[in-house]
């Protein structure tokens, strides 16, 4: 029997086995494998390692989506992650080239994807509170998000959990040097059924210049009474 033969169903059974490179491959094949590949059913789970990945169009993006990782553990996420003002010319060119391709992703994610269930999000460190914000409005049924190693994720990512994460059950902020102890808080209280894990967030030092620092805490508390 040719694989061909085989009908729809065991077709996306066998494609849910393979890479997505290893999926487009096979989609090139013929024209029955390229509607299998083309099915919403079969990218229900999207895992990518590096945002490089998530300019290729070996996947596709729908109402099918309900799990989305993104974890990025190269060396060059140390220069993403380092603070704008100590970075020099080759590391603000490199960040450059990339900075807003993740955040763009997630926007597309919000608009194509509302069904999401969970979010896990690794060493993207030019995603902003702002995408954050989209994504639990527009994905309501998201039970679980988290973040680590995101140095642009502040307290305006919490705030935003407490107005728009109703279904939320899990929140992670580790290694979220720009979350802060207040934050916290305020999630703990307003959502004392999430579970919130924050390893090292609020005990990391803040970006800014070292005379800025007692300025920002201080500017953080008074968001978070607001």
């Amino acid at each position: 029997m040719h694989i061909t033969q085989l009908n729809r169903e065991c077709l996306l059974h066998l494609f849910s086995f393979l890479d997505k490179n290893s999926r487009k491959s096979l989609a090139k094949t013929c024209h029955k494998l390229l509607e299998v590949f083309q099915d919403p059913l079969l990218w229900s789970l999207l895992n990518f390692h590096s945002p490089v990945e998530l300019k290729k169009d070996n996947f596709l993006l729908g109402p099918a989506l309900k799990h989305l990782s993104i974890c990025w553990y190269s060396e060059r996420v140390k220069v993403c992650n380092t603070e704008d003002w100590m970075k020099n010319s080759f590391q603000k060119d490199f960040c450059k080239r990339h900075e807003n391709t993740v955040s763009d992703f997630l926007l597309d994610v919000c608009n194509r994807c509302p069904n999401l269930l969970s979010l896990t999000l690794s060493g993207c460190g030019h995603v902003t509170d702002n995408c954050i914000l989209q994504l639990l409005k527009n994905c309501p049924n998201l039970k679980s998000l988290k973040l680590e190693n995101c140095v642009r994720i502040t307290d305006h990512t919490l705030k935003a959990v407490t107005l728009h994460g109703a279904s939320l059950q899990t929140l992670h902020v580790d290694f979220c040097r720009n979350v802060t102890q207040a934050g916290l808080d305020i999630v703990r209280e307003k959502c004392p059924s999430v579970m919130l894990r924050a390893e090292r967030s609020a005990n990391m030092i803040p970006d800014s210049k070292p005379e800025k620092r007692v300025m920002l805490e201080k500017a953080s508390r008074k968001f978070i009474q607001l």
